[in-house]
C-alpha cells in the first residue's frame, strides 16, 4: 500500500506540474506574437494621425476660406460705399484710380484731404486706398489728377494713409461701364484670388449716385470754377 501510495503521488506530482506548465504557456505571448500585435498597433496609430491632420487641414482650409470671404465682403461694402456717395471719380492714372470723396468744405472746388487713391500695384495684385493729411490743406486741380507724377508729389510733401481692401489678388481691373473719367458714374472693379488653387473671379460694380456732374465745364476736363476753367 505504501508503494501504491508512492507511485500515485508521483503521478499526481507528474500531473500537476503538466498542468502548471500548460497553464503558464497559455498565459504567455510569443515572439512572433508581440511583433504582429506591434505592427497592427503602429498601423492604427498611423491612421488616427492621419485622419486627425486632415480633419486639422480641413479645419484651417475652411477657416483660411471664410476670413478671404468676409475680407471680398467688407471690400464691396466699402467701395460700393465710397464710390456711390463720392462727388467725382476723377481720373484713371497709371493704375490707380482717383475719387473726390466729398466736398467737406462746401467751397465747389477738390482739396487735398477730400481725396482718395484707389491703389491696385504696379503688377495688379492688391486694392489699397491712400489718402493724405496735411495742415494747409491745398486745393487740387482736375487735371493735375490725370498725371501719374502727381501723387507722388503728393507722397514726397504731405503724410499719406494706407487702408489695405484686397490683399494678394490678381489681375485687378478697373472697366468704366459708361464713360471714362471724370464723366463715368458707373464703373466696375475687377480681380482673381486664388483659393486651394483655384482662381475665383471677383467684380464689385458701384454707381456713382451722388456725384457732382454739375461742377464739369462743357468739356468735361475740369471744375467750373475761376482758378480751374
Amino acid at each position: 500500500m505504501g508503494h501504491v501510495g508512492n507511485e500515485q503521488r508521483a503521478e499526481l506530482g507528474t500531473y500537476c506540474g503538466a498542468q502548471m506548465q500548460m497553464s503558464r504557456s497559455a498565459r504567455a505571448f510569443t515572439l512572433v506574437e508581440l511583433l504582429v500585435g506591434l505592427v497592427v498597433t503602429s498601423i492604427i496609430l498611423s491612421a488616427v494621425a492621419t485622419l486627425a491632420f486632415a480633419l486639422s487641414s480641413a479645419s484651417t482650409a475652411g477657416e483660411d476660406s471664410a476670413f478671404t470671404q468676409a475680407r471680398i465682403r467688407q471690400a464691396t461694402v466699402y467701395l460700393s460705399d465710397l464710390i456711390g456717395r463720392c462727388s467725382l471719380i476723377c481720373a484713371a492714372p497709371g493704375n490707380d484710380l482717383v475719387i473726390w470723396k466729398a466736398d467737406n468744405n462746401g467751397d465747389g472746388r477738390i482739396n487735398l484731404s477730400e481725396l482718395v487713391y484707389i491703389e491696385r500695384g504696379a503688377d495688379c495684385r492688391y486694392l489699397h486706398l491712400c489718402t493724405f493729411t496735411s495742415t494747409d490743406d491745398p486745393e487740387v486741380l482736375l487735371a493735375d489728377l490725370k498725371s501719374e507724377t502727381t501723387k507722388d508729389g503728393f507722397i514726397s510733401s504731405y503724410a499719406e494713409k494706407y487702408i489695405l481692401l484686397v490683399p494678394d489678388c490678381n489681375d485687378a481691373q478697373f472697366t468704366f461701364l459708361d464713360a471714362a473719367p471724370p464723366a463715368t458714374g458707373l464703373l466696375a472693379i475687377t480681380f482673381g484670388f486664388e483659393e486651394n488653387h483655384v482662381n475665383h473671379p471677383y467684380e464689385i460694380v458701384a454707381a456713382a449716385r451722388c456725384r457732382a456732374a454739375h461742377l464739369l465745364n462743357a468739356a468735361g476736363d475740369a471744375l467750373v470754377t475761376t482758378d480751374d476753367d
